[in-house]
């Protein structure tokens, strides 16, 4: 059975105070001349003086709070430090539009998936054509797989070598069920629990609250060949891979180091028909975190969490809505925006029962639950850069905005208290777009 992963708390982010310095801080005092025979009235003390003196002292006081800029060594990026009395600055109550919360808290594709679960837990999967999960069991035994008994369960399922892994599929499949009907705005505050506790202990370390020093996201663009990232990627302390991107090769622009690889269940699906159900292109003792795009899936997990000597993880269902909220309202607001059209037309315009968020912004979401300070690299296009560094792929796929994802990225880095759906008492890490991150330049077709 999959162990699925599942506060604390802080709330106001990271925020830049700009001063500036006034040309005329002194009040100009006129002296009145006094004529012979002139009647001069005594005059009152003027507290212009006393006020400007108070004054001096604010605009002291505010520029004692300067934030120190340093460059990054190798970088190219300048780096803001801000003192901790500023970090605890209150931000301005976000106003999010409700039209498009409601919107994107309505799963297209919930009525579609549920018969799907409920059809997996009745054994029945010869209606589930795109489901070809058990062509990878061969190993286990010799009969047809597409043999089937009068209610559709397969025969090899009968084979008592892989009955029990039956049944930790259907444990696992009906408590994925039951957590993904769950919303929980808190469950990143969890993360730190779920994911870089069992990767402490396997690593023979104590296992605390703290969050890693440092992080590095690193996407799969090809823009990172444009430019040499590798020795400033592996300089942070915890490097985390998407879908098994090959690194050999290109370890001057994407680094050698890894220490999680985060991947899409389709990945693990792949594995599952190679001996040993190898998914290790970073070694064996490199953890695996997956999310489960499809639930047969979950069988993929069953069958390989036990032949992997690193921590083979499932992230939490209920973390998976939350960064699926998230998207559908960037995606909702920019369509809105961009077309002038109906909400009710989105689906159409991006496959609503598929859509789905991609690997990259879920480990970014993961980065910002575990790490104190995160890095992207890697993310973002431009029309003179392959799709994927390490592969020939022209396109992406249509089921992710990713338009929609750059701009939560941007809002992680400037204004995280506009993300929606997280909890107020959630505190942002810094996030920064290094050298590997492509701006935006419509002009020049790229989508960031």
């Amino acid at each position: 059975m999959p162990k699925f992963l599942g506060s604390e708390d802080g709330s106001d982010p990271t925020r830049t105070l700009k001063t500036h310095t006034p040309q005329n801080l002194w009040v100009s005092l006129a002296k009145p001349a006094d004529r012979p025979g002139d009647f001069v009235p005594p005059m009152k003390r003027s507290v212009r003086p006393l006020f400007s003196i108070l004054l001096l002292i604010v605009f002291t006081a505010t520029v004692s709070f300067r934030a120190f800029i340093r460059h990054a060594v190798g970088s190219g990026t300048i780096e803001l430090d801000l003192m901790n009395v500023l970090a605890h600055t209150p931000v301005p109550a976000p106003v999010f539009n409700s039209t498009l919360l409601q919107y994107a808290a309505v799963e297209i594709s919930e009525a579609r998936e549920k018969q799907e679960i409920e059809q997996l837990l009745d054994g029945n999967f010869g209606s589930q054509g795109r489901y070809r999960t058990f062509a990878s069991w061969r190993r286990f035994n010799t009969h047809d797989i597409r043999a089937s008994s009068s209610n559709g369960l397969p025969l090899s399922l009968r084979s008592p070598q892989i009955y029990r892994h039956w049944l930790d599929f259907r444990r696992g499949l009906h408590e994925w069920a039951r957590k993904k009907s769950l919303f929980d705005p808190e469950i990143i505050s969890d993360l730190t629990r779920q994911v870089k506790h069992p990767i402490d202990r396997n690593n023979g370390l104590v296992r605390t609250n703290q969050r890693y020093s440092s992080c590095a996201v690193v996407g799969n663009s090809g823009i990172l060949l444009k430019s040499d990232s590798g020795e400033l990627i592996d300089s942070h302390e915890f490097v985390i891979r998407l879908n098994n991107a090959r690194i050999r090769g290109f370890e001057r622009k994407v680094g050698s180091k890894t220490n999680l690889s985060f991947v899409n269940s389709n990945i693990l699906h792949f594995c599952t028909r190679r001996q040993g159900c190898f998914c290790h292109p970073y070694g064996v003792r490199v953890p695996i975190l997956l999310y489960i795009c499809q639930p047969v899936h979950i069988l993929d997990y069953n069958l390989c969490n036990s032949s992997h000597k690193a921590p083979l993880l499932v992230t939490d269902p209920r973390f998976d809505v939350l960064c699926s909220r998230i998207v559908k309202y960037y995606s909702l607001k920019r369509f809105a925006e961009e077309t002038g059209k109906s909400l009710e037309e989105w689906g159409a315009a991006h496959d609503g029962a598929n859509f789905h968020y991609s690997s990259g912004m879920q480990a970014v979401m993961l980065a910002l639950g575990v790490c104190d300070k995160v890095s992207i690299f890697g993310f973002g296009k431009s029309t003179s850069a392959k799709h994927h560094y390490h592969t020939n792929q022209k396109e992406e796929l249509g089921i992710h905005d990713y338009e929609g994802e750059y701009a939560f990225y941007r809002d992680a880095m400037e204004k995280p208290w506009e993300i929606p759906f997280i909890s107020g008492k959630f505190k942002f890490p810094p996030t920064k777009k290094e050298v590997a991150f492509s701006p935006i330049r419509k002009s020049e077709g790229q989508i960031v």
